[in-house]
């Protein structure tokens, strides 16, 4: 079981290198590390569990944030409601943005990361839209499109891979900077 002391932390050289791209069949391991993803997240979202092995709640997670630089992301995106199926909840290989909207969106109170325990003030400025492919765990090729929040997360997971963090895209002299005709949600 995945838990917070195995989450790298800023500085850690694997969040700034650029992960390489997996082949199929995936190895043992790295179909156990795919399944050891999806389960912390699981498990930071459950309140009990979270409280008792002292897990911070996450949406997504990297390969690189558990030192491992391989093109490998976990999603789970709780449905609106509790009792709502997930958004997302699945593992993508070597994921990809193919296309992206012109128009930008940005989350009102900025993004957060597992493996920053620190507050990061400042808007971060995506694509609102997005057309991702990627390889389910058994190397089947897909696309699917995304927008607004559940954009905004996969992107953050897919800047991981390429060794930049959340922060990067926060504008240095003013990060509460709007530009003109970016949606702010949340």
């Amino acid at each position: 079981m995945l838990t917070m002391k195995d989450i790298v932390r800023e500085g850690h050289p694997a969040l700034r290198e650029r992960a390489s791209k997996m082949t199929f069949p995936l190895s043992e391991e790295e179909q156990q590390m795919a399944l050891d993803m999806l389960e912390f997240l699981k498990n930071s979202q459950d309140e009990d569990i979270a409280k008792q092995y002292e897990l911070r709640a996450g949406v997504g997670l990297a390969a690189p944030q558990i030192g491992v630089t391989k093109q490998m992301i976990a999603l789970l995106l709780p449905g609106e409601y509790e009792d709502d199926e997930p958004i997302l909840n699945d593992v993508w290989v070597n994921p990809r943005v193919m296309r992206q909207s012109v128009k930008q969106t940005a989350l009102k109170d900025g993004e957060g990361c597992l493996s920053v325990d620190r507050e990061v003030p400042g808007l971060v400025i995506r694509p609102d839209k997005i057309t991702v492919s990627f390889y389910d765990l058994e190397g089947q090729k897909k696309e699917m499109k995304l927008e607004g929040y559940e954009a905004i997360v996969v992107q953050h997971e897919i800047d991981h891979l390429n060794g930049i963090m959340f922060y990067d895209h926060i504008n240095e002299a003013d990060p509460q900077f709007l530009p003109k005709g970016v949606t702010v949600i949340g």
